[in-house]
């Protein structure tokens, strides 16, 4: 090998070592920052799903307020379920007495209406036979009369026969029967015996609201045949609207007369009202144990409906609960918690920043210019966690609560901005640094 051959190689040889040595600390270099975005991701202070992290700074901001689980004189109550209904006397059947052609319809659904008005205008003209047979006996019963009058002057006189005075005392009683059955006949129907007896005859037949309430499902049409029995349409008058609720042979005992009730709709957002037990029944219902309680509903709605389920909590006396502010407990996919205070900590993300050396040194020149222990409470992180939980009576601003997991006995719990922390676990994914 010649001295040229030589040097070229040994000039290769170098180049290629030069290049790898350059490949290596590129990598290396390129390694640092994606370890340190690693360990920067992983210090994030915002938890999620049931539990949560946040700086006293944040809780100041947001005006979450921790306090403790009191133990608050409530009353204690039996739980009812059941649904709202009115009283017979308050719903009505419209029906007609005799069948006929509906001509008219003066109402729609949903339509207030009082006692008396027209609701139906029917067409029958059998009732022309029937007011002219009322005509009739009233024109014959003038000529009855008259000789009632005279029979009573002659006994008065003693002028008459006993038999022809009987005679026409029977003619008078029977005839005067006729007529006031005549007239009931038309009254029930809706047509006025005055205005028959004056000439005025008609085939049309007013149909009337027995009660006050709002129409419901109407079941005819015009011009369709309306039949003796069969429902037009019905009125339901919601002012006497009550809760019948199922109470269990078990919590019988405790029911009285009197007792106050809080009612939930069940399926109107958990809206509540009040109510007044008024009356209990005697006898199960249907084989179940269980004794319908009623209910009276004070200031009923304009959204009551019969038939609408409600759950009722029935109040039997006062006991002492744990309870937390109405505002504590938050709901969500239909079950209710309340936020405690699990641990509190200091930023563990400081922490490991300080093993830096330069950085410890600036933060130490940044501690001399803040009143001590200022920083201190910046940094102290407040971790909560969701705890599921049951309900009961609610009063003044209380409710009554009972966590299905067991808690400690000094545990403390978020009693305002609840709302917020239940936003802030259940929102996307952040990381506060």
């Amino acid at each position: 090998m010649n001295t040229t051959s030589y040097i070229k190689k040994r000039i290769f040889t170098l180049s290629c070592a030069a290049l790898l040595l350059s490949a290596i600390s590129a990598c290396t270099n390129n390694e640092k920052p994606t370890e340190e975005k690693t360990e920067e991701t992983a210090h994030g202070h915002e938890g999620h799903g049931n539990e949560i992290e946040l700086s006293d700074q944040q809780i100041s901001a947001v005006g979450i307020v921790i306090g403790e689980i009191s133990q608050k004189n409530l009353t204690a109550v039996v739980k009812a379920s059941g649904q709202l209904a009115v009283p017979p006397q308050n719903a009505a059947q419209i029906n007609v007495l005799s069948g006929g052609i509906i001509r008219k319809i003066n109402v729609i659904e949903g339509q207030r209406v009082t006692r008396g008005q027209v609701l139906v205008t029917i067409e029958n003209q059998e009732m022309i036979k029937l007011q002219q047979d009322y005509l009739a006996a009233k024109g014959g019963f003038t000529y009855v009369e008259a000789e009632h009058n005279r029979q009573q002057q002659l006994k008065a006189a003693n002028a008459g026969t006993g038999k022809a005075q009987e005679l026409a005392e029977a003619n008078y009683n029977a005839e005067r029967s006729k007529i006031k059955a005549l007239e009931h006949q038309l009254q029930q129907l809706g047509i006025s015996p005055g205005k028959v007896a004056a000439g005025k005859i008609t085939s049309l037949i007013p149909v009337t609201a027995p009660i006050q309430g709002t129409i419901g499902k109407i079941n005819a049409e015009t011009g369709s045949y309306a039949q003796p029995g069969v429902s037009i349409m019905d009125i339901v008058d919601n002012s006497k609207i009550h809760a019948d609720l199922i109470v269990f042979e078990k919590d019988l005992a405790s029911i009285k007369m009197g007792q106050k009730v809080q009612f939930r709709l069940t399926n109107q957002k958990n809206q509540e009202i009040e109510g007044e037990i008024y009356g209990i029944n005697k006898s199960f219902e249907n084989d179940s144990k269980g004794v319908v309680v009623h209910a009276v509903i004070k200031n009923p709605g304009a959204n009551l409906i019969p038939g609408m389920y409600v759950t009722g909590l029935i109040g039997i006396g006062t006991t002492t609960a744990a309870a937390v502010p109405i505002d504590a407990v938050i709901r969500s996919e239909g079950k209710q918690y309340i936020f405690i205070v699990e641990d509190e900590a200091e930023d563990q993300h400081d922490h490991a920043n300080e093993k830096d050396h330069d950085h410890a040194k600036e933060k130490a020149h940044e501690e001399s210019k803040t009143p001590a222990g200022e920083h201190a409470r910046d940094n102290k992180m407040t971790h909560f966690k969701k705890v599921e939980v049951s309900t009961g009576i609610a009063e003044l601003g209380y409710i009554q609560i009972n966590p299905l997991e067991k808690l400690p006995l000094d545990v403390r719990v978020v009693t305002k901005g609840a709302f917020y922390l239940q936003s802030k676990s259940s929102g996307p994914a952040a990381h506060d640094h």
